[in-house]
């Protein structure tokens, strides 16, 4: 059996023998869990709560990052014919996370920022975007710079004081506008973007097209990108999909794939027959979304993140969901009964919870010290439990944490 079907044929036995319905600790404990037994190996191991920032990989990542490297010294340059069947591979089984209409919808990058410059490279003139201050630090930065640069004219909507963002205000800076750029799930608070089709539609009612970074939303709650009609999503593998760095992909809409659409972010890969080496002039590019791929790409990104791609389907985006609320309203909880108020849990909020302290980074230094692991992103304590979290763990933190607040 070829590590590819090995990796395949694990997962699904595993998930096949927890049975159906709703996820169990018991279940996870007995099926899933030796699946990740390299990360859950060490006995003295941290209470790891920032899943919400790096996923926790599976064994077969490591067979899988191997079977790549294994092509390249067996077969040298002829390991590209696989190689390109994997990157196919990786885009299929995104396209099929996100509900997307067709596989080249998905084009591989390094990073959603990679994504997000592609989009506004694409323009002739300098347009004129909207976004939330509520976007992560590379998507704001690049944002920034680019009309530092003059190269974009940019509007930032802002949030509530306690972060929050409301409908109205959205929907009110979406004019005189040609790209919108939202956050489907805010990273500092955990806020579902409320009444995101009705900004999608405003966007496109503007002449606008609309950007969804969805890094904090797929592989962790239900995401159809073909149904909410964006016109670009951007995100990567590194949290919720256990693909770790670098396996990023930008999403574009059927009617950008008609050839109407181009950008500068392209390469070699790009081209029409690319391996024939020829040039003509103006270029010819392949059909589809392969006329968005960039020069030779990174390849062991993609087998690095098939296990998580392949897992992540198997369980079923839903009952990972319905899981993930049910640990955070116990997390919430937990903390509650200790005098700390916390956020989360709720439809609409992400994977994790949130809790407010001037003090959140000193309390992040503090856990880490005692043995839990979580992060914080200003005033904001962010926690993130997953599937492979014990409630016995839950409780744990929370004493710490509580233990942490009342000194």
């Amino acid at each position: 059996m070829s590590p590819r079907a090995d990796t395949a044929a694990t997962i699904a036995a595993a998930v096949a023998a927890m049975g159906p319905g709703p996820l169990t600790e018991e279940g996870i404990a007995r099926h899933i869990a030796p699946l990740f037994s390299r990360v859950l190996a060490p006995r003295e191991r941290p209470i790891y709560l920032a899943n919400h920032s790096l996923g926790r990989p599976l064994d077969a990542t490591a067979a899988d990052i191997g079977e790549a490297v294994g092509l390249w010294q067996s077969q040298l340059g002829n390991a590209w014919d696989a190689w390109q069947a994997e990157i196919s591979a990786y885009r299929s089984r995104l396209a099929a996370l996100m509900h997307a209409p067709r596989a080249d919808c998905v084009v591989p990058k390094t990073s959603a920022g990679q994504g997000l410059r592609a989009i506004l490279n694409s323009y002739d003139r300098p347009p004129r975007v909207v976004a939330t201050r509520g976007e992560f630090d590379s998507i704001d930065l690049i944002l920034r710079q680019y009309a530092l640069r003059k190269r974009i004219e940019l509007r930032l909507v802002d949030a509530r004081a306690d972060g929050m963002f409301e409908p109205d205000s959205l929907l009110a800076a979406i004019h005189d506008v040609d790209l919108v750029v939202l956050s489907t799930v805010l990273f500092n608070t955990g806020q579902l973007l409320p009444a995101l089709p009705a900004l999608i539609d405003a966007a496109h009612a503007a002449g606008a097209r609309v950007l969804l970074d969805i890094y904090h939303s797929l592989g962790v709650m239900p995401v159809d990108i073909g149904a909410l009609d964006a016109d670009f999503a951007i995100g990567a593998s590194y949290k919720y999909l256990r693909g770790g760095p670098g396996a990023g992909y930008m999403y574009l809409h059927p009617r950008h794939l008609d050839g109407g659409f181009s950008t500068l972010d392209i390469g070699w890969f790009a081209k029409k027959d690319k391996f024939d080496y020829l040039r003509p002039d103006p270029p010819e590019f392949a059909p589809g979304g392969d006329a968005l791929l960039e020069s030779t790409p990174p390849v062991l990104t993609c087998y690095q993140a098939r296990a998580g791609q392949l897992f992540t389907a198997a369980v079923g985006v839903s009952r990972l969901r319905e899981y993930s609320l049910a640990q955070q309203r116990m997390l919430v909880g937990l903390l509650a009964e200790r005098g700390v108020r916390a956020e989360g849990g709720s439809e609409d909020r992400g994977a994790f919870i949130v809790t407010r302290s001037a003090k959140a980074r000193a309390w992040a230094r503090e856990l880490e010290r005692r043995g839990v692991i979580v992060d914080s992103r200003g005033d904001i304590l962010r926690l993130c439990p997953d599937l492979l979290s014990t409630q016995a763990e839950l409780g744990r933190a929370a004493a710490q944490l509580g233990d942490i607040a009342a000194s």
